[in-house]
């Protein structure tokens, strides 16, 4: 093993009964995201691009000790390692937020110790929700998959041994020809954006230090992010509790139902939940955590196939699965 991939170690132990799995699930994506693994011990494993360079990070926790324990490999593993705390959420301050509503008051009764992790990184965020505008999940999350596999790279350390890999880096993103992005089921309008965000990567990154707001102007100045976008940023890479993702298409439903009984669209959720503010990414978090949604009676959305044949990741004729 390399002096860039070997072992660094962290143990940190939190001030409140720390998950490990509930901060980290939302960087997921999808269950074959090739960046994450869960393994047989309950240890997130993650593949991730640093401003120090690639990484495999794991993290596990001790419920025993109340200890996280962390190790890392590759030139990013210091950065990683450092970052830990705020990535499991030591930065989430829920001071302010009223429930207003039993449905939230019991949510939260339940989940007393849900925090929300903040990567602080922002292209790793960026790229796949782009990929994800405007398209169903399977679509969404094999796009990126298929992303990974051709032109990102092998974890470090003993992250290759488990197949995991890390995002391409912005140079590779703005050589990706068109064509590839195609077969991808990536269409130019999603792909020209991802090219022009890659950029101005150096830029983005630097919207992480920056307070919320300013962080979205700035996101959304970009052609091709828009709200929707930016909140899927703020979320992860920032830990904006303000951030929700209006034009989603079950939040403003499921909020309106859980809370109301009737189905919201994008503005009513907007007014009902302006009393929350700053805090009124909470409300569709705690209505998650609680398993409410709205019964879906209608059939799903169809991926389209107006696009090319489906790929395997080595370019092939095959399936997406």
């Amino acid at each position: 093993m390399t002096g860039t991939e070997a072992e660094r170690r962290r143990t940190w132990r939190p001030d409140w009964p720390c998950s490990v799995i509930g901060p980290l699930r939302p960087l997921r994506r999808g269950a074959g995201d090739p960046t994450f693994r869960i393994d047989d011990a309950g240890r997130v494993w993650r593949g991730t691009r640093t401003p120090e360079g690639p990484a495999t990070l794991r993290v596990g926790s001790d419920p025993s000790t109340g200890e996280v324990r962390a190790s890392a490999w590759g030139q990013g593993a210091d950065w990683v390692l450092e970052s830990l705390p705020g990535l499991l959420g030591a930065h989430d301050d829920w001071s302010g937020f009223e429930p207003r509503h039993p449905v939230l008051a019991e949510a939260r009764r339940r989940h007393p110790h849900v925090r929300r992790g903040r990567t602080g990184l922002v292209m790793e965020a960026l790229v796949p929700a782009i990929i994800e505008q405007k398209v169903t999940g399977q679509e969404a999350f094999a796009g990126f998959r298929m992303l990974v596999h051709r032109f990102g790279e092998p974890a470090p350390g003993p992250g290759r041994d488990l197949g995991l890999r890390v995002q391409p880096d912005a140079g590779t993103l703005r050589t990706i020809a068109s064509w590839e992005w195609l077969r991808m089921h990536v269409d130019h309008a999603r792909s020209r954006t991802i090219v022009t965000a890659a950029r101005v990567a150096d830029s983005l990154e630097r919207l992480a230090g920056l307070d919320p707001a300013e962080a979205d102007r700035r996101l959304r100045s970009l052609p091709g992010v828009g709200e929707w976008t930016s909140a899927e940023v703020r979320q992860r890479a920032l830990g904006d509790p303000d951030a929700v993702s209006f034009g989603d298409y079950h939040v403003a439903k499921d909020v309106g139902w859980a809370l109301t009984g009737t189905p919201f669209d994008d503005e009513e959720m907007r007014a009902y939940l302006e009393p929350w503010r700053p805090h009124r990414g909470r409300v569709p978090l705690l209505i998650g955590l609680a398993g409410l949604h709205r019964p879906r009676h209608g059939p799903r959305m169809a991926p389209r196939t107006h696009l090319p044949a489906r790929v395997t990741r080595g370019g092939g004729p095959g399936r997406l699965s």
